[in-house]
């Protein structure tokens, strides 16, 4: 590419020397060292700078001397621009660098937060994807978590209040959490009272260390400790749930996340979940080539009441509040169980997916759109069906979202 500056130098010192004594083309030069900087690094743009600088000097060699005013001013302003040039490339490419080392760092996060799900866990296929909001981020608040146990497969999906990097801690606390206890719990509400009272607790320690440090701003050199900070609540010890503190105790219930847990039995074909909050996800009936593939009987289904090829939304009777606000729950956590046979497939995601708006600010319709995907993509894997989406999502919104989102797809074979 830098063969078009060298070109364009040669061309218009050529021209400016052949031209009427009335015609000066060398100030053109500095497009030479211009195109340069977009095409190649500093030093190549300051390489062709000085070529443009020496042609502007033989030019007017060839002309009215390099001693007169006229040349002396093209000669310093084209000094000048190219200078110019020059240092702005430098910090180019200094921004460039300091942008792939955020992205390395963030690309590393990613890998340690949100650790890929396995294609195969049990008897089940798995596929996500996480499409961060903020440009320079591949992580985020939204976060989703795969766990085998002696019966069964666990999983956990959620959405910390907020996006992109600030809310990293958070999704981190809960997924450790999760990690550490999804085994050793053997139903779904000890394990959910476990993960809501560890995000409880960490959110009032955050409490507690702002009213202190507002309490130091406040107080004069003499400080008294306050009697609040003598009761900081000890963290729980694992396999036990935390007890969450009181309304009266903590005022950090902006903060917050919602999740869903599922469980998923190998021996029954069933699914059963707890809703903290957050979307329900939607059952992926198998479609009749799924049945023809695998010689099913039509009856076999209609006995059950199911429509092969819907999508139905999985809504529980009533949602818990969100981890981190467990004590606002009117009684204990409710497990509600759906039919899941081979074949179905379960789309779990974040508000991210169906609050994204097109330029006429109209909601994504994802029931609609993945009903469609699912009928022009039958038999196509779990993967497949979740690149589809993706694909059509960042479409609708114009290649951008607003709010980070993440997709899980689960599929019983």
């Amino acid at each position: 590419m830098t063969a078009v500056p060298l070109a364009l130098i040669v061309l218009i010192t050529v021209v400016d020397v052949l031209a009427p004594p009335d015609i000066h083309l060398g100030p053109l030069l500095i497009v030479a060292p211009a195109l340069t900087a977009s095409v190649a690094g500093p030093r190549t743009t300051a390489a062709v700078a000085v070529l443009a600088i020496a042609a502007l000097t033989v030019i007017g060699i060839l002309r009215d001397g390099v001693t007169t005013t006229n040349h002396q001013t093209q000669l310093g302003a084209l000094l000048a621009v190219s200078a110019l040039i020059v240092g702005l490339r430098v910090l180019r490419d200094r921004h460039e660098r300091e942008l792939a080392q955020v992205r390395s760092v963030s690309e590393a996060a990613q890998r340690v937060l949100l650790r890929p799900l396995p294609d195969r866990i049990g008897p089940l296929r798995l596929a996500s994807v996480y499409l961060a909001a903020e440009a320079e981020a591949q992580v985020g608040g939204d976060l989703y978590a795969a766990a085998r146990t002696t019966t069964g497969t666990r999983l956990l999906i959620g959405d910390v209040r907020g996006k992109g990097l600030s809310s990293l801690g958070d999704a981190a606390l809960l997924l450790g959490a999760f990690r550490a206890a999804a085994h050793l719990h053997a139903d779904l509400p000890g394990l959910v009272g476990y993960l809501d009272g560890s995000i409880a607790w960490d959110l009032a320690q955050l409490a507690e260390q702002q009213r202190a440090q507002q309490t130091r701003l406040q107080e004069q050199p003499r400080l008294q400790l306050p009697p609040l900070l003598r009761q900081v609540p000890r963290p729980p010890p694992l396999g036990e749930a935390p007890t969450a503190p009181t309304a009266a105790e903590d005022d950090s219930g902006e903060s917050f996340i919602t999740a869903l847990v599922l469980d998923i039995p190998d021996d029954e074909a069933v699914v059963r979940l707890v809703d903290c909050g957050h979307p329900p996800p939607l059952l992926l009936h198998r479609s009749q080539e799924r049945d023809r593939e695998q010689g099913r009987d039509r009856e076999q289904d209609q006995d059950r009441g199911r429509e092969r090829g819907r999508v139905t939304p999985l809504e529980p009777g009533r949602t818990a509040p969100p981890l981190g606000l467990g004590e606002l729950a009117p009684g204990p956590y409710e497990v509600v169980e759906f039919p899941f046979l081979p074949g179905d497939r379960l789309l779990v995601y974040t508000d991210g997916v169906i609050e994204a708006r097109d330029t006429g600010r109209r909601f994504y319709p994802l029931p609609e759109r993945v009903a469609g995907l699912t009928a022009a993509h039958a038999g196509e894997p779990p993967a497949a069906l979740l690149h589809h989406l993706r694909r059509d999502l960042l479409a609708y919104v114009g290649g951008r979202l607003d709010d980070d989102a993440a997709m899980v797809v689960v599929e019983r074979f």
